[in-house]
């Protein structure tokens, strides 16, 4: 019987993979500056095998982070809590796709605080329809 993985192994997991696709690294480049297979790499980024101390001290070298970067905006999971999504998990979802990355690359570029916002008010105003949509199939 397999179980799930554990929180923090997910939320490693996408930190690691968000920072591979910031950089523009292929999991086979990482595998291999490791001494990994690209295999092993989707693996510790869906958070089905927990990456060890050693490994992950060699992760963060290889992509220019410090170690504690895979544990920023963690959510409090003491032994006694369970796990409960937070809206950042949605935000690490669209971060670490590659549509999510591509948009907020090119949304960083535009420099026109009035454009921004006008992008911004669009983005909303599509994400309402999307809302409206799935409520009425449901």
């Amino acid at each position: 019987m397999m179980s799930d993985p554990n929180p923090v192994d997910v939320h490693v997991g996408r930190r690691l993979r968000l920072r591979r696709m910031m950089i523009g690294m292929s999991q086979e480049k990482l595998g291999n500056a490791l001494g990994l297979t690209f295999q092993q790499i989707q693996k510790y980024e869906k958070g089905s095998n927990r990456v060890g101390a050693s490994r992950l001290y060699d992760l963060a070298r290889a992509l220019g982070v410090s170690v504690s970067y895979f544990f920023e905006d963690l959510p409090d999971t003491g032994p006694s809590q369970s796990y409960q999504p937070q809206q950042s998990d949605a935000v690490m979802e669209c971060l670490n796709s590659v549509e999510g990355l591509t948009l907020i690359t090119h949304f960083a570029a535009i420099e026109d605080p009035a454009t921004r916002r006008r992008i911004v008010e669009l983005v909303k105003t599509l994400g309402g329809e999307a809302d409206k949509l799935n409520q009425q199939t449901h």
